[in-house]
């Protein structure tokens, strides 16, 4: 692929790395500060996240511990976690707080498989609306005559090669994402 794909290039890569992401903070079973990344609190009049507020640490496998600089916010942190998608009830002991995570149900396994898909899909629409872009940009070439008819149908044979490509990553990634869901 030459220079004229890197724009769409990147910004695929970009959406895969969205979706590692997302991923990332799917909580499959043990104890992973990367699942409370997305959590925000209140912080004088500041969404801020958790990590940027306090310590992050996993003690055991099955546990979070959460310890705020400034103890004035832990009643905000356990708040902001209880109001999450996280499905779990922290522990405040007035110093820290800590999260447990229970064994995965198949009931919740199927729940998160469920929303792992969800996001795969969500990128595979990212990844179609840049193509869609992309096809756009190539007619608008070809209507200011910068490109031939064929360079056109060439390009866009090209991008759909890419987006193939793409998509095929996706896949890759989803089913990695289920098989360790699946292994918990």
């Amino acid at each position: 692929m030459s220079s004229e794909y890197k724009a769409y290039t990147d910004r695929m890569d970009k959406t895969l790395d969205a979706l590692r992401s997302q991923f990332s903070s799917v909580r499959a079973g043990r104890a992973n500060p990367t699942v409370i990344d997305h959590i925000r609190v209140d912080y004088y009049g500041t969404l801020t996240p958790i990590n940027q507020i306090g310590t992050v640490s996993t003690p055991d496998p099955r546990t979070l511990v959460i310890q705020p600089w400034d103890k004035s916010v832990l009643k905000d942190v356990e708040k902001a976690i209880q109001t999450s998608d996280l499905g779990i009830n922290p522990q405040n002991d007035g110093k820290v707080i800590r999260l447990a995570f229970p064994q995965l149900t198949e009931e919740r396994r199927k729940e998160l498989a469920k929303q792992v898909r969800k996001y795969s899909e969500d990128g595979k629409v990212a990844i179609r609306n840049i193509r869609r872009d992309a096809m756009e940009d190539f007619k608008e070439m070809k209507k200011k005559s910068e490109i031939t008819e064929d360079d056109q149908k060439g390009m866009e044979k090209d991008l759909q090669k890419l987006v193939d490509d793409y998509i095929k990553k996706i896949d890759d990634i989803t089913s990695a994402k289920e098989k360790e869901l699946s292994e918990i």
